[in-house]
């Protein structure tokens, strides 16, 4: 039985808008409420937030819940639009929302990947131990930062040539490890859809996109995307880490990046060309950067064919990102085998998919969220079949990441999707008036973090305090019954564009 949501955490400080929201909201189950149709004429299914009391006073003050109320007016979509805990306003969908629409009619909607498609996260671990890395950290990070670019329009050191294009477009990391000697198998079978989504269509992608990857591979790129070195600080759940092979005491290294400017100019050309097309389609919308297709038309089918790609540029650089970190860790310690460096996972949190729920088949956006399988999933590796999938929720510099695993219930409360991180609390600019990057730097250099990142001004737009506390969206997470936590790391090492 349901019950309305108390409005007294958002009285006081919540605008009009806001406090509406609230008292209209009606609890559904732990750190789970939901938003009926009833809500707004033109819903066409409920819509559910994942949050505690706290969290969700945060989310009404923006526009986030106004943009999540907006998807659910998307035609085909089915059961409820989601938001997770780190939810925050987007590009049409909310950064942190989850819509499924039925296949073969239902819509795609680029607002609900992002701009950077297969934005996501690897993570490796080693066998350096922190006791043996000792005070080494700001080493590795230095040469960490030296062996891969960072910054906005950062080329890397392999400019593609066209051939070897369309193969990463077309194999993603297969490519990579199979024709390049880039990594191992074992990257591939812990990485989701093992780094190729196989509708990928290189022609799909416009020759300005692709002049835009040509020389990215291997970046990092900008704004939110790192390579942080970590050590594990605690096992949460010993025998789903142990599955993983996360041990106390390992140092990690987490990978976030993604398309870079392929991705951004793939999302550009089809919300462009959708736009254009929504009359043809019949489609209205309440916010045109909600722009979408049926996912049956020639249109809607040509831009899952040029996300796919994108998607596999994304594995691909994540691929070779990782690759990089292993020949720096070789060098420092030429003991260490490449293939001692082992990918726990990785995984995508901007991608649309094809997958069955409940005997459907769906086209499952996730914009900010990531997949959440839980234990005996068929595309899970068979060694984390008895866990689940993992599920990273990094902090921001100077916090830690948490490692958790799907769930089986996750499957009927979230279309089996989690969170991707803290989630912002404040724009890039709100955080340059709060704190400076040169204070920040020495702050985190005191807390024996060290720190590469050219810009200053880059550095404070990411500080902790923009973003929610990461320990309080694991929590959320699992008490919602998503996933469940395994381990936690700390940062001893930031590289940042």
């Amino acid at each position: 039985m349901t019950r309305a949501m108390p409005t007294s955490p958002f009285d006081t400080a919540a605008p009009a808008a806001a406090t509406g929201l609230a008292a209209s909201l009606v609890q559904s189950g732990p750190c789970r409420v939901d938003l009926p149709r009833s809500f707004r004429s033109d819903m066409r299914v409920p819509a559910r937030i994942f949050a505690d009391d706290d969290l969700l006073a945060d989310i009404l003050t923006g526009e986030a819940v106004t943009q999540l109320v907006n998807v659910t007016t998307l035609p085909g979509i089915v059961d409820r639009a989601l938001g997770m805990p780190d939810m925050h306003e987007g590009y049409g969908f909310p950064v942190g929302g989850v819509a499924a629409t039925l296949l073969p009619d239902g819509v795609v909607s680029p607002g609900g990947v992002g701009f950077d498609i297969n934005c996501g996260v690897r993570l490796l671990i080693t066998p350096l131990t922190r006791d043996a890395l000792g005070d080494r950290h700001g080493e590795l990070t230095h040469e960490i930062s030296r062996s891969i670019p960072s910054g906005t329009g950062r080329g890397g050191r392999w400019a593609l040539t066209d051939g070897e294009l369309e193969h990463v477009l077309a194999e993603g990391a297969r490519y990579l490890v199979r024709a390049k000697g880039y990594g191992v198998e074992a990257d591939l079978a812990h990485t989701e859809s093992c780094g190729c989504l196989d509708e990928a269509d290189p022609l799909a992608v416009s020759p300005r996109a692709k002049d835009r990857g040509r020389s990215q591979l291997g970046t990092i790129g900008a704004g939110n995307h790192f390579v942080e070195v970590e050590c594990v600080e605690a096992l949460l759940d010993a025998t789903a880490a142990a599955a993983l092979g996360i041990e106390p005491g390992r140092i990690a290294v987490l990978i976030h990046t993604g398309s870079r400017g392929l991705g951004h100019q793939v999302c550009t050309d089809y919300v462009r060309m959708f736009d254009a097309r929504l009359a043809h389609f019949g489609i209205t919308l309440p916010d045109r950067q909600l722009s979408c297709a049926p996912a049956s038309s020639p249109e809607g089918a040509t831009y899952l064919r040029a996300m796919a790609a994108a998607a596999n540029f994304a594995w691909a650089n994540r691929q070779l990102i990782a690759h990089r970190v292993r020949d720096v860790i070789q060098r420092m310690f030429p003991r260490i085998a490449a293939a001692d460096v082992r990918t726990v996972y990785d995984v995508a949190h901007n991608i649309a998919k094809r997958e069955r729920h409940d005997g459907r088949e769906l086209c499952v956006h996730r914009k900010g969220a990531t997949r959440a399988f839980g234990p005996g999933h068929a595309e899970l590796p068979d060694d984390y079949k008895a866990v689940g999938q993992p599920v990273f929720i990094p902090g921001s510099m100077g916090t830690a990441t948490l490692v958790l695993v799907g769930t089986r219930e996750a499957e009927s409360l979230s279309f089996a999707s989690a969170c991707h991180g803290a989630g912002r609390r404040l724009s890039r600019g709100a955080a340059k008036r709060q704190v400076t990057g040169a204070a920040l730097r020495r702050d985190l250099e005191r807390r024996g973090i060290a720190v590469r990142c050219p810009s200053n001004a880059g550095l404070a737009e990411e500080a902790p305090l923009a973003y929610k506390d990461v320990e309080r969206v694991a929590e959320v997470v699992e008490r919602a019954g998503i996933a469940r936590r395994v381990a936690r790391l700390v940062p001893i090492g930031v590289v940042k564009g």
